[in-house]
């Protein structure tokens, strides 16, 4: 990722250049990545977890 592209993806997250002090890159790539997956819909489970299907696996 070069310089300008993390630059331009601070700006969509709405994080302001003198907040950039306080975040780490890593940070910044996570809330991206979060950001992206937004729309994305989950499978509801079907049941929860029983203790036997704990001691099988």
């Amino acid at each position: 990722m070069t310089t300008p592209l993390f630059l331009l993806r601070c700006v969509e997250l709405g994080i302001a250049i003198s907040d950039l002090d306080l975040l780490t890159i890593g940070l910044v790539i996570d809330m991206w990545t979060e950001k992206g997956n937004d729309d994305v819909k989950y499978k509801k489970v079907a049941r929860e977890a029983t203790q036997e299907d704990f001691d099988k696996w």
